[in-house]
């Protein structure tokens, strides 16, 4: 259960609409259990005073009362659970935007080594299937099961009230014991298998993803039918370890149901003797009986959430050693110690986690406002080199101090939303007319301009609509808008011609006057206007 503690802690800093979901919930159940019993207790009274009246006995019935309650609780029971389901369904999806807000800030701040190990496949799962598992705890455990505590409490009291304390202990030990065969007996059952389960599962899903992007490659190779079939079996053993758990849920479930029901029958032999004695009435005695048979609607929900809390302690596990574990401490967050220096390393070597060194005894210092290039052959450890320097690759050795900065990484990465949203990642405060000029800057503005959308065009998946070199030019007026003291630029004009090229890095020198850049690209031609270029031969 500890896996779970954070996300517990995250749900759970929404205490006031928890406490009035809850309420939303119990309002539901309470009048759900009186609405069976008082129809109960109606129908009871009506067929004694039937009774009596063949038998030639004057008898009378309150049809006033009864039927008043009954309308009462019928219409409380359906606005109580209209109410209910929107409100706490609006509430799952404030905690699913607390969940997603909350892992993507730890995301953020993981070491990318850690990102990089999972495939996308991989990710597509923790992002939907394991956060979707951990949206619907409240909803599904937290609330239903101390809403059953408290039901269950409740007719205990009820049955202290109606017979007394002995009778009551009695029916509380069947009610406590059925209680916990629907809780911790599913929990202790069905752990371990639906632990597996899921790992299996999240295994399947990530294999069906690679076997259909890698279609092509398995179509060539002769390999379709064979990776199908294995798929299949995985299939299969999924779906046996399924079959496995439902049963044990099922069997839980009829054991719930049982205990509930002898506690009927106890609370109905009990009202008998009662009854004979004259210290209760006929209606009275059917009253707590059909009470209890509401219980049965509220343990209900009782086993299936218990059955799924081993797969859901599993999602919060991946998604705890994949999202949260080694935080990046050794990011550059201080500037250099000497006035008018905006970065400075000494002996500094760069490495990727289990491969071999790419620089060694590496001594930079650069002035503030300086610009740098850095040419180098691909292999030459050029982008590992750029991606020490912001941060997103722990140095191997020695030490690294820098101005905050913005990086146009080698890959151009655009986001599925408008022009206006992928620039405004770089400075969200930025005006239209900022905007466009920008837009002018990189010679884009004419090309959206004719677009009916114009700052609200849709780029598509990765900025599919986009050729590559205006792909890469979005990008770079996304790096150039930000105002950040020291700019890195990976290749910056790759995909874009060199008259282009050369128009472009001249009226860069606008935004960039001032602050620090360091350029990186294979050859001289490809790099803005530098006061110094150092080569790379690693």
């Amino acid at each position: 259960m500890r896996e779970l503690k954070p996300w517990l802690r995250l749900i759970f800093k929404r205490p006031g609409r928890l406490m009035l979901g809850g309420v939303l919930i119990l309002a539901t159940l309470l009048s759900g259990i009186a609405l069976l019993a008082v129809s109960g207790w109606f129908i009871t009274e009506t067929a004694l005073t039937g009774l009596l009246l063949a038998a030639g006995t004057v008898a009378t019935i309150n049809l006033y009362v009864p039927g008043g309650a009954i309308r009462l609780f019928a219409v409380s029971r359906t606005v109580s659970r209209y109410l209910e389901r929107v409100y706490n369904h609006d509430t799952v999806l404030r905690l699913l935007t607390d969940i997603r807000v909350a892992l993507f800030r730890r995301l953020a701040a993981s070491s990318r080594r850690l990102r990089n190990e999972l495939t996308g496949a991989q990710w597509l799962s923790r992002l939907t299937s394991d956060v979707d598992a951990l949206d619907t705890l409240y909803l599904r455990l937290i609330a239903p099961t101390a809403l059953a505590g408290l039901v269950t409490v409740l007719m205990i009291l009820l049955t202290a009230i109606l017979f007394n304390l002995a009778k009551a202990f009695i029916v509380a030990m069947i009610l406590v014991a059925a209680f916990a065969v629907a809780t911790g007996g599913v929990y202790l059952r069905t752990r371990e298998l639906a632990y597996r389960q899921s790992d299996r599962q999240e295994s399947l899903r990530t294999a069906v993803i690679e076997h259909l992007e890698g279609f092509a490659e398995l179509t060539a190779a002769g390999r379709t039918g064979k990776h199908g079939a294995w798929l299949m079996r995985q299939a299969h053993r999924v779906t046996s370890s399924q079959t496995q758990t439902d049963t044990r849920k099922g069997w839980h479930l009829a054991g719930t149901q049982f205990l509930i029901n002898l506690a009927v029958v106890l609370s109905l032999w009990f009202g008998l003797g009662l009854y004979q004695a004259d210290m209760v009435s006929g209606p009275v005695l059917v009253l707590l009986p059909i009470a209890l048979l509401g219980l049965g609607e509220v343990y209900a929900m009782l086993p299936d959430a218990f059955g799924r809390l081993g797969a859901t302690e599993a999602s919060a596990s991946r998604l705890n050693r994949d999202c949260a574990g080694n935080h990046i401490a050794d990011r550059p967050t201080q500037p250099p110690s000497r006035a008018g220096i905006a970065l400075h390393a000494k002996n500094l070597a760069v490495k990727h986690p289990g491969h071999t060194v790419l620089l060694t005894h590496f001594d930079l210092e650069l002035k503030a406002g300086e610009r740098l290039g850095i040419l180098g052959h691909s292999g030459s450890g050029k982008s590992s080199l750029a991606d020490t320097i912001a941060g997103l690759l722990a140095p191997a050795q020695g030490s690294l101090s820098c101005l905050p900065g913005v990086y146009l990484t080698q890959r151009t990465v655009l986001f599925e939303d408008t022009l206006r949203a992928n620039l405004l990642l770089g400075a969200p405060e930025t005006t239209d007319t900022e905007l466009w000029r920008m837009l002018e800057l990189v010679e884009l503005a004419d090309r959206f301009a004719t677009e009916p959308d114009r700052l609200e065009t849709w780029l598509g998946s990765g900025g599919n609509r986009l050729s590559g070199g205006e792909a890469r030019r979005v990008a770079l007026a996304r790096v150039l808008l930000n105002r950040a003291p020291m700019v890195i630029l990976d290749e910056p004009f790759t995909g874009l011609d060199s008259e282009t090229r050369s128009r472009i890095s001249r009226r860069m020198d606008v935004y960039l006057e001032g602050r620090t850049v360091i350029s990186l690209a294979h050859g001289p031609d490809a790099l803005p206007g530098t006061d110094r270029v150092i080569y790379l031969t690693g």
